[in-house]
């Protein structure tokens, strides 16, 4: 079973941010062979979610309020270790996530930089695309807008 929690930068602890900078680098840069700059100084600014299972993080996202990323409130870096992926925790993790907007920033709009190859994964959850495809870090990207 997975269990969400959110903390801002300054509450997580060491361990916690080596764990989440550790997946997504699993992830966006080993797994989908992506050299890109992943901190940016971003992280700071952003409310984390964090997905735990068996005291062990294994999904991921962090959300912003409107005006820090994008206009609307956004949600990035969404990430879920390979092997939990099985078990639908991408979708329980953007739940999480969009309620967390909404609790926290009282915000119901949301941006999202969609690798181009989740584009159903995110209809499924009400994202729907704004303008055209585009390349960031050498991968199909297109905007999304949850309303």
């Amino acid at each position: 079973m997975i269990e969400f929690i959110t903390k801002y930068f300054e509450e997580l602890s060491t361990n916690e941010l080596y764990a989440i900078l550790q997946l997504r680098s699993e992830v966006f840069v080993v797994e989908q062979n992506c050299v890109y700059q992943d901190l940016d100084y971003k992280d700071q600014k952003a409310l984390h979610v964090i997905g735990y299972k068996n005291d062990k993080i294994v999904a991921y996202t962090r959300i912003f309020k409107s005006g820090i990323y994008f206009k609307e409130a956004s949600i990035g870096r969404v990430v879920v270790a390979k092997p939990e992926r099985e078990f639908n925790y991408g979708k329980l993790l953007m739940k999480a996530s969009i309620t967390a907007i909404e609790k926290e920033y009282n915000e119901t709009l949301i941006r999202i930089s969609a690798q181009k190859y989740l584009l159903k994964f995110y209809n499924s959850l009400g994202f729907t695309e704004e303008g055209e495809e585009y390349l960031e870090d050498g991968i199909p990207h297109i905007n999304m807008l949850y309303k």
